[in-house]
């Protein structure tokens, strides 16, 4: 699941599906929370290559995904999926959507109030925004780490940061402000194993911090990172996690506006 507007990240598709699956799996409960009926038109919000949104378009639902991701875009139009390329900060897939789904991209979209905007302007009177993505903490223990071997290389490692990971009170004041009723906006720790390792994950989501090193330097800075991470992620089984905490929310665009609205 793919947005982004600040340092680069590159997507390949393949590697996506064999290192990131997971997140498609482990999305369940958003959807489960956005209660998807029959015949109504729903946004996937950085639908990566469309394997939730492959489930949202049962059972009669239409819906459109976008993603900002060439590659991902392509993957999920393999599978038969209305989806355009699209950056979520200029949202522009249509309106009168009865919902707009999201997990796991928000994050990677750095101006959220031009997002949540562009949510608004989507929606029916009425409709409603779910979604799930990485808020405050997300993946500490990596990002501290990927941080220090970085900064002990002469980079500035928080400029290289892809990520927006706020807290629930932020975020649910942005909601408020562009006029949304919040019913719901908390965090869920929720430490997860990789079925790939860890360095499948880091290959597949901390290219931005990586990618201006040389690739003998890449290499190094990533064995260092995953020495200093595994007394925290590495399970004795041989298991390695990542520390994700996400930020789940619904909110509602309510039926009754002003005048001006």
């Amino acid at each position: 699941m793919s947005d982004q507007s600040g340092p680069s990240q590159r997507w390949d598709a393949k590697g996506y599906a064999e290192n990131a699956r997971f997140v498609a799996d482990l999305g369940m409960p958003v959807v489960a929370l956005l209660d998807p009926q029959p015949g109504e038109r729903i946004l996937d919000l950085g639908c990566g290559d469309g394997a939730l949104t492959a489930k949202l378009a049962t059972a009669g639902r239409a819906v459109v995904g976008v993603d900002a991701s060439p590659e991902l875009v392509a993957a999920a139009r393999a599978r038969g999926l209305d989806v355009h390329l699209m950056d979520g900060h200029a949202l522009d897939a249509g309106t009168g959507f009865d919902a707009v789904f999201s997990n796991a991209a928000l994050h990677w979209m750095l101006r959220p109030d031009e997002v949540i905007a562009g949510v608004w302007k989507a929606l029916r009177h009425g409709g409603r925004f779910v979604g799930e993505f990485g808020g405050a903490g997300n993946v500490a223990t990596i990002v501290t780490a990927l941080e220090a071997a970085l900064d002990r290389r002469g980079f500035d490692a928080k400029a290289l940061n892809p990520w927006f990971f706020p807290t629930p009170e932020d975020y649910a004041l942005r909601l408020a402000a562009a006029g949304f009723q919040v019913r719901s906006c908390e965090l869920v720790d929720r430490p997860t194993p990789l079925p790939t390792g860890m360095a499948g994950w880091l290959a597949t989501f901390a290219g931005s911090f990586v990618q201006g090193l040389r690739e003998s330097d890449r290499a190094a800075v990533l064995e260092e990172v995953m020495a200093a991470i595994a007394p925290t992620l590495l399970k004795p089984d041989g298991t390695w996690y990542a520390d994700y905490v996400r930020l789940r929310f619904a909110a509602d665009k309510p039926d009754a506006l002003g005048p001006d609205a």
